[in-house]
């Protein structure tokens, strides 16, 4: 990246911008108020009863690895969505075109500066994370793979907003599809399958069994898998096998009935990081592709008409 002068560029301009150290101090700020009351009910409940439960400050790991994924899920995509969309705006982007750099470079420094950005956040609230080890908490080995984690979920955001970003002119629009195809992965696949899940148990109610016939497990059918897609509920999964119950009632446990034991379902956290990471390269590939000058010659550069007559 270091060759790459749109990354430079906005390096450059973000490091000389005050809206970056006020994110970082409300978020840090929002990450620490909640750490601290959290570490404050413990102790409280610790001089009352005399004894000190140690799954209380597993459960606020939990807690704040939660919060501080939630809030980089949707500042990415922020960060991305009106990145090259705000170019034509500005009219820009026309100047991008009249120098050597290809699109990829546009795209790549666009989305690596904008993860860079968050990769600040991100250490910058290690500290706060850290509080929990005082008293005990997650080996080393399960702190690198949350990092993994947000890598990955924040690449996976970022590279939608980029792609929504170079698809749509105004940064109004780029902005709405992004975070509209966002609620859908995000809220619509879970609530599909808690539907799905209902529909089943209520049909199991209903069923007429012989004698000798177990009842079966209610569930949500193969549509559990369009959670694979889902960052949120990979984080869950991830905090389940860390934390017990850290995941909440965000498992796909209770979605699977009879349906789990294969290799997906033992391996859920693994396979969901790969397909996003695929995803994510997916999307930067359609941004690149959409971005190419190329692409828009019967209606002009950047959606302008032009005219097809012959030359005589």
């Amino acid at each position: 990246m270091k060759n790459n002068p749109v990354y430079k560029r906005e390096m450059l301009v973000r490091s000389r911008s005050f809206r970056i150290p006020l994110i970082i101090m409300i978020f840090n700020g929002i990450l620490a108020v909640v750490a601290l009351l959290n570490m404050y009910q413990s102790i409280a409940q610790v001089k009352v009863s005399g004894s000190v439960r140690y799954e209380n400050f597993l459960q606020l790991y939990a807690f704040v690895a939660a919060l501080e994924f939630m809030l980089l899920m949707f500042i990415m995509p922020a960060l991305t969505s009106a990145s090259i969309s705000g170019e034509r705006e500005r009219h820009t982007l026309e100047l991008m075109f009249t120098t050597k750099i290809h699109p990829v470079e546009i795209v790549v420094g666009k989305l690596m500066s904008a993860f860079s950005q968050l990769m600040i956040l991100v250490v910058s609230s290690l500290p706060i994370l850290m509080l929990t080890f005082i008293y005990g908490s997650i080996s080393s080995g399960d702190l690198m793979i949350l990092l993994v984690s947000y890598v990955v979920g924040a690449l996976y955001c970022g590279s939608l907003g980029i792609f929504a970003s170079s698809l749509m002119k105004r940064s109004t629009f780029s902005n709405v599809i992004t975070y509209g195809i966002m609620l859908v992965v995000v809220v619509g696949t879970y609530m599909l399958n808690v539907f799905l899940l209902k529909i089943s148990e209520t049909e199991i109610s209903t069923m007429a069994l012989n004698s000798g016939e177990t009842i079966p497990k209610a569930s949500s059918g193969v549509s559990v898998y369009l959670l694979l897609l889902n960052p949120a509920i990979m984080f869950a999964e991830l905090l389940e096998n860390q934390v017990a119950g850290g995941g909440g009632n965000f498992t796909i446990t209770h979605l699977l009935g009879d349906n789990g034991g294969n290799f997906i379902t033992n391996h859920w956290v693994f396979c969901s990081l790969v397909i996003q990471a695929v995803l994510s390269v997916l999307f930067t590939w359609g941004a690149v592709f959409f971005l190419k000058p190329e692409r828009s010659k019967k209606t002009g550069s950047f959606g302008k008409p032009t005219g097809t007559g012959r030359r005589s």
